[in-house]
């Protein structure tokens, strides 16, 4: 039990602790005297030995000590004859030495006995702390709602908070005292061996479980243990702290799932594309030597016999010789395109206001009597395939000449304009015929066109070419016009190292 005042204060001031020696003792002499007037005898010392027994209890073995002294020379003075003298006849000495010992040996014992209570009152108060702190701490835990449980280094479990109930479906009562891997039907990851060996070398283990809850059904969990030691250092519990993962773990295996059939796609794709491209190359090839022939036998046909037939049939042969040239044209271009899904880019860095020269010697043909003013901007470097990139400057080009025929002045500018922090934008802009911008995803496919053919010639294989280029750049390409209002085509790829630019 706790200590009263009165021993607290004896306990903190010395004066008190060893006046209460001689202030017993004397209780009990007076007590003693002023019951033998009563005629009481022989009651002086059970009083001086309580006076002992009461100044060891409340003050300790020190003042013991001096009311054993006290009362031996009271018991002496004035109760062993001769009175009032110290003295002890050799008959009084057996009563005086037993007397002595008795209080000795109930000294030693209150004091044994009040030192042990003392030790377990002590102990008491620090297990009402301990129990107050880890009811504090349960309580703490039961508030939040990730699953967290103890167990002992026999996975018995000994704590079970709210969130383990949530999650997994048992109460504290149901699970406190149940084998943990018997109740969860935990599935390990790794062996269990190597997970225990970690703890115990670290303090700590972090994996992925699988568990069973109490309707049957299986969760995934993120579980983290923490190994608790005591005093000692020996282990003596395992905290557990789980964070159910199921969904996630199942959404990473859907985009899994997904992955593989994109790729397993992809595969696919690829090689339906590798067929296609072999045979669109096959057939281009395999058409050209048919189509030169007539093209050459209808020319040579025009050449002997237009003078003997009538016009609707030299009209007749001419159409015959402008098909022949035209499908010439379109199988040749044809070939280009499959070409370039099958080679290997070789990149370098690229002076693109030369290959824009280059560009406009090869086009020069078309621009002969025809008045274009040009308005060429700073270019920058490019990283890419010479040979291909100089085709999408080419076919750009031709398309920005060929859709101005209309106009009396023609413009066409090619320059850089704004993109982000790392690609590279080059454009170029004309002031023909335009495009509605509704029909604006037909330009870059294959044998699109947005215009009649007796209007500008073309096979529809120009701009896809310089999409599929530019995609093997890792770059992309688009446009923008308006009916009768021009247009301008875009193309954009990654900007070279060094960002370097070159006017």
């Amino acid at each position: 039990m706790a200590r009263s005042n009165l021993e607290l204060q004896i306990a903190r001031s010395p004066l008190l602790r060893y006046g209460l020696a001689p202030l017993s003792v004397s209780v009990a002499l007076g007590g003693s005297l002023l019951l033998g007037r009563f005629h009481f005898r022989n009651v002086a010392d059970p009083l001086f030995l309580f006076a002992i027994a009461i100044a060891v209890w409340y003050a300790g073995i020190g003042p013991a000590i001096v009311a054993v002294v006290l009362s031996g020379l009271a018991d002496t003075l004035f109760f062993i004859e001769p009175l009032y003298t110290l003295y002890v006849t050799r008959d009084d000495l057996p009563h005086f030495v037993i007397f002595v010992l008795f209080a000795s040996l109930l000294t030693g014992f209150a004091a044994v006995r009040r030192r042990v209570e003392r030790d377990l009152v002590q102990a008491r108060d620090h297990l009402q702390i301990e129990v107050a702190e880890r009811t504090q701490q349960a309580s703490l835990l039961n508030l939040t709602h990730d699953p967290i449980f103890v167990r002992d280094m026999g996975d018995v479990v000994t704590y079970w908070n709210r969130g383990a109930q949530e999650l997994y479906g048992w109460t504290d009562k149901e699970a406190i005292g149940r084998h943990s891997q018997e109740l969860l039907q935990t599935i390990f990851s790794t062996p269990l061996e190597d997970i225990r060996a970690e703890l115990l070398r670290t303090n700590r283990w972090e994996g992925e479980l699988k568990k069973t809850k109490a309707d049957g059904t299986q969760v995934v969990v993120a579980s983290r243990w923490s190994l608790r030691q005591d005093d000692q250092g020996r282990a003596v519990a395992i905290l557990e702290t789980n964070n159910d993962i199921t969904e996630r773990k199942r959404r990473e295996q859907d985009i899994q799932n997904l992955n593989q059939e994109l790729a397993k796609r992809s595969m696919e794709l690829e090689s339906i594309n590798r067929e296609l491209e072999a045979f669109a190359y096959s057939v281009s090839h395999d058409l050209r030597a048919p189509v030169r022939h007539m093209a050459g036998y209808a020319e040579m046909l025009q050449k002997k016999a237009s003078s003997v037939v009538d016009e609707k049939s030299n009209h007749y042969m001419a159409m015959i010789l402008d098909s022949a040239k035209r499908m010439g044209n379109l199988i040749d271009d044809l070939l280009a395109f499959s070409r370039i899904g099958r080679a290997e880019t070789q990149k370098t860095l690229l002076n693109l206001a030369q290959l824009v020269k280059e560009a406009l010697t090869e086009v020069q043909q078309d621009t002969e009597g025809r008045n274009i003013a040009w308005k060429i901007g700073a270019l920058p470097e490019f990283y890419g395939d010479r040979s291909m990139l100089r085709l999408v400057m080419v076919n750009l080009i031709s398309n920005a000449i060929k859709f101005t025929r209309t106009r009396p002045q023609a413009e066409i500018e090619i320059g850089c304009a704004n993109g982000n922090a790392d690609d590279l934008v080059v454009f170029v802009r004309d002031n023909g015929v335009g495009f509605d911008m509704k029909y604006v995803h037909k330009l870059f496919g294959v044998f699109q066109r947005l215009h009649q053919s007796h209007e500008f010639e073309g096979t529809g294989i120009g701009l896809a070419t310089v999409q599929r280029i530019m995609h093997r750049h890792g770059g992309k390409v688009w446009a923008e016009g308006l009916v009768d209002g021009g247009a301008t085509f875009y193309f954009s790829g990654p900007k070279p190292q060094g960002d370097l630019w070159r006017s």
